[in-house]
């Protein structure tokens, strides 16, 4: 029996074109994507406005969900019009006002070679109703662990597909960062720049410029990341994107997470692990709280996904 403990208000979640009772399990043990992680996924948040529950940025997302499935030579049975009214379809049945929304394509149940030459490609989509994924102090600035590990390079796969395996390299990590008492941990690259959180992008504020790295430094150049970067240039502040030293994010005057699930993070606090031969060092960003930049930005993306700013209902896909 499956609860929805940890899924608020979840009640049905969809697949290949029916709806089942959330505590319902219908997927094989031997489901090929169990086993390799050969899925692709989607993390897609619809906020509560005056209009009803509206999607934010869910064409940017489906595009990409599909351009993901293509980099694992998978065909979609549905196209983006159908996962589009799905998805809406499930947030009515839940009666969800606001919902993180997780679409799924996988390799299903058919042989269990690496090659999945049996395995037809299955749809799910679940909603259910989630608050803030650093945790609900999380805009009170937020504890990183920079990583010694570093992360997987920008030559070894296409970075711009979410890819579901490629994130148990994001698990181990995360888990790690809490063991050292951190919310959440920091990759370097290869090259020993900055590159992203776990599943967040990174910008850093000093002398008057936000700046943000891009897919050359080993990062999945988030969707939320482009909205922030259109978001600043509207608000007047001079943005940049290039690499990001360990140096210059130490030295930031502001710092913070963006992602789907993360929204914005202020980043307060540093407990530096990126070199195994030097004892770990805790420092402070900045003045150690929020900065007024951060906050602004925070503020006006809040306004901005909850139908706020008529300039960027272009982003936003009502449900009814």
């Amino acid at each position: 029996m499956f609860t929805n403990k940890d899924f608020p208000k979840a009640k049905e979640y969809w697949f290949m074109g029916k709806f089942h009772d959330w505590s319902e399990a219908i997927i094989h043990p031997m489901t090929h994507a169990l086993h390799y992680g050969n899925s692709v996924f989607e993390g897609i948040r619809a906020y509560k406005t005056a209009k009803g529950p509206a999607v934010f940025r869910l064409k940017e997302h489906l595009e990409r969900f599909m351009h993901s499935a293509s980099t694992l030579k998978m065909k979609s049975p549905y196209s983006i019009k159908e996962i589009t009214e799905i998805i809406k379809s499930v947030i009515k049945k839940n009666n969800l006002e606001a919902a993180y929304i997780r679409p799924l394509l996988f390799y299903s149940y058919g042989n269990l070679g690496l090659i999945p030459k049996a395995c037809p490609v299955e749809l799910l989509v679940g909603a259910w109703e989630w608050g803030a994924y650093l945790g609900e102090n999380a805009l009170t600035g937020v504890k990183v662990y920079i990583l010694p590990w570093r992360r997987v390079h920008h030559s070894q796969y296409d970075m711009s597909a979410k890819l579901g395996g490629i994130y148990v390299q994001s698990t181990i990590c995360g888990l790690i960062a809490r063991e050292k008492g951190c919310d959440e941990a920091l990759f370097l690259n290869l090259e020993k720049n900055v590159a992203e959180g776990p599943g967040e992008n990174i910008f850093i504020y000093k002398d008057g410029i936000l700046k943000t790295n891009d897919r050359s430094e080993s990062v999945l150049e988030g969707i939320t990341r482009t909205s922030l970067l259109e978001i600043a240039e509207d608000l007047g502040i001079k943005t940049r994107i290039e690499p990001i030293t360990k140096q210059d994010f130490l030295e930031a005057d502001e710092a913070f997470f963006s992602g789907t699930a993360a929204e914005i993070a202020p980043i307060t606090r540093v407990k530096d692990a990126s070199d195994k031969n030097v004892p770990e060092k805790d420092s402070v960003i900045g003045s150690g709280k929020p900065g007024e930049l951060t906050i602004k930005i925070l503020e006006t993306y809040a306004d901005c996904v909850r139908g706020k700013i008529k300039k960027y209902e272009k982003w936003l896909t009502y449900v009814y």
